[in-house]
């Protein structure tokens, strides 16, 4: 997959766990795992939006294209 998902390690740089960002972002845990292990289809601004500011990063901290 060329879309590569760091979610995980922001996470652990903010000191932060995964269902305190779902919470705080108002998903559920199963959609923050799918997320997290690159299975979803698409991201919605709106929620790339809301983990930005939670974790306050850039969305290129959180997904990285890699050229297969």
């Amino acid at each position: 997959m060329p879309i590569i998902i760091n979610l995980d390690a922001v996470l652990e740089k903010r000191g932060m766990k995964s269902y305190a960002l779902a919470e705080a972002i108002n998903i559920t845990t199963a959609n923050l795992s799918i997320l997290k292990t690159g299975k979803a289809k698409a991201v919605r601004f709106s929620t790339l939006e809301a983990i930005c500011e939670v974790l306050d990063c850039q969305p290129g901290d959180i997904l990285e294209y890699v050229n297969a």
